[in-house]
């Protein structure tokens, strides 16, 4: 099952957050995000996950069914950096994978792991951010895809030997 990635407080709004120096973060008035960017993530990563054919199933975060495994995530950074020459879209992420019906609460917690994404705008436009943002979100999809599916087929060997 995959729960909505919750949002660091300065990114927890559907308006474009941009950054022009260290230590300050400004909103556009007029560009926004389609969704908030927890839910842009979480939708992203299930259908990523979804279309891997992986994974026997993958639950949204209120399915009625039982799963053997929960993600559960955040999103630490989702802003536009810009500089001078260029802007950057940026993307950070944490999660935690749960084996959600292990009683010995010591040995839930299977794998943490934090994701830091960083991708040139082909200009200085939010287009050109949405892009980029995509491009970001596409790659740290692939790698915690990649970690989450190690993690997983490590414990199924491990049932068998």
């Amino acid at each position: 099952r995959l729960e909505r990635f919750s949002v660091a407080a300065p990114y927890n709004t559907s308006r474009i957050v941009y950054r022009e120096s260290a230590y300050r973060r400004e909103t556009y008035n007029y560009h926004r995000w389609r969704a908030n960017p927890g839910d842009l993530v979480t939708h992203f990563l299930a259908r990523d996950f979804r279309e891997s054919g992986l994974f026997r199933a993958v639950l949204p975060h209120d399915s009625r069914f039982s799963a053997s495994c929960v993600l559960e995530g955040a999103v630490e950074e989702f802003y536009e950096r810009d500089s001078e020459e260029a802007w950057d879209a940026v993307l950070g992420l944490s999660i935690t994978l749960i084996a959600d019906e292990e009683p010995d609460v010591s040995r839930r917690v299977l794998f943490q792991g934090n994701y830091r994404e960083t991708e040139p705008c082909a200009r200085k436009n939010p287009r050109a951010l949405s892009e980029a943002m995509s491009r970001a979100m596409r790659r740290a999809s692939e790698r915690i895809l990649a970690d989450v599916h190690r993690v997983l087929s490590q414990g199924r060997q491990g049932e068998r030997d």
